[in-house]
């Protein structure tokens, strides 16, 4: 099924990458600066556990009864669901209608499909009423195209290697154009990060007057054998787990546990049994989301598992590791392979190292059209620098045709590598 928004966008506007806020910020200014007309804002940078934040972050919030605008990037399978306006994703007549608005402004001058598209989605919050919105940078922070936004509340997740192109090779640059989305004296929760970037992140809040709310500083997550308990110096909650898999979804809950406690410092009444609630009700597709019907899992025979995640760094790699190790723990464990595809600019070799001590094969599939990525020979070669066995097939269904061919059922598949991989196997699974 083909997405009209996207196609449309697709062909108007280029896909590449050009950091800076001229090209929005001037139409911003000519469409009515809707940028200055939104609720109050909680502005989410990292490399690591954004969207997860995002999505725990809505669902107290609307567990408490409040309604939410949200954008995030990428979407999985259609454009709408970057944008959510006061708890529902936006329509495909709203949104055509506002980009053709955003057309005629911008008047055929120099402008990104990120850019043009975040214009679009700020306009809908300041027309649509609600109580709070919460936009996800896209790359970066300093010169990301939502750094135009003046937030109640700033939000960094871990920070790791990611986009190193765009921003630099070494941890403290990065951590630089993350910490760029602080603002002077606005409140700023940082989540579980490397020395080297909370010193950065530090650095960058003093010149600022960030009163900085840490984890392990102001704020602790210590996990318990139903899910973790929350403590700061004026809050102590025991909290079941949450509804997304894998450990470090504590810390992402954690997170955001922090940020409602400072947005009730602000004056918003999310209580304890909205942040359970929460919890409990988050969903966010294709991070550790295991399928549990529709074509790919009834092909598969009974006992088999199928699971997907969209993580593509190594850090992401490392946390699909630690899974895998729990699941081996477990009293009957499934073998464990892994069907995956990947940019050419991502580091495919760090992502399949943890992994590659826990899976016994892999099946490299070619990447979604339209992006640099390795060819599934390529990314077999790139499994095999780690020791990992892996054949290169022609798509997701020859992946799990060939994996039932060659190995004794039930196992356990994980088809990992990138959102967009991702994308692609939740509209052809339904």
């Amino acid at each position: 099924m083909t997405d009209p928004i996207l196609e449309r966008l697709t062909r108007l506007y280029p896909r590449s990458i050009d950091l800076g806020l001229d090209r929005i910020e001037r139409l911003l200014a000519e469409i009515g600066s809707p940028h200055k007309k939104l609720p109050p804002v909680v502005h989410v940078a990292g490399t690591n556990g954004k969207g997860s934040l995002v999505a725990y972050l809505r669902a107290m919030s609307e567990a408490a009864g409040y309604r939410v605008h949200v954008y995030t990037s990428p979407h999985l399978v259609h454009f709408n669901e970057r944008i959510r306006v006061a708890g529902r994703l936006i329509e495909n007549h709203e949104l055509d209608a506002i980009m053709t608005e955003c057309e005629e402004v911008n008047a055929g001058k120099p402008i990104t499909f990120f850019e043009i598209t975040t214009v679009a989605a700020l306009l809908a919050f300041a027309r649509i009423p609600a109580d709070l919105a919460i936009l996800e940078v896209g790359m970066g922070g300093r010169r990301d195209t939502t750094n135009v936004v003046d937030p109640t509340l700033s939000a960094i997740t871990p920070i790791g290697y990611d986009h190193t192109g765009f921003l630099g090779d070494r941890l403290e640059s990065i951590a630089g154009e993350k910490a760029g989305i602080l603002k002077h004296a606005v409140p700023a929760v940082i989540g579980r990060q490397r020395e080297v970037s909370a010193e950065v992140i530090a650095a960058e809040a003093a010149k600022l007057a960030v009163p900085l709310f840490r984890m392990g500083r102001e704020w602790q997550m210590t996990p318990s054998t139903s899910g973790f308990r929350y403590e700061s110096d004026l809050l102590g909650l025991d909290l079941p787990a949450p509804a997304l898999a894998g450990a470090h979804q504590l810390d992402n809950a954690a997170t955001a546990v922090a940020c409602i406690e400072r947005l009730r410092a602000a004056r918003f009444d999310i209580g304890d049994k909205a942040i359970r609630s929460g919890l409990k009700s988050v969903e966010w597709p294709a991070r550790l989301q295991r399928l549990t019907r529709g074509p790919l899992v009834e092909a598969l025979p009974p006992g088999c598992e199928l699971w997907l995640d969209g993580g593509h760094n190594e850090d992401c790699g490392l946390a699909l590791g630690r899974m895998a190790s729990d699941w081996a723990k477990e009293p009957a464990p499934l073998p464990l392979f892994l069907v995956f595809a990947m940019q050419t600019t991502k580091d495919a070799s760090g992502f399949l190292r943890p992994l590659s001590r826990h899976a016994l094969a892999a099946r490299a599939v070619p990447f979604p059209e339209g992006h640099a990525a390795y060819t599934p020979v390529e990314a077999c070669t790139k499994a095999a620098e780690v020791g990992l066995d892996c054949v290169p097939v022609n798509d997701i269904g020859a992946a799990l045709e060939d994996l039932l061919a060659t190995q004794p059922a039930p196992m356990r598949i994980l088809i990992c590598g990138s959102l967009y991989l991702a994308g692609t196997v939740l509209a052809r699974n339904g």
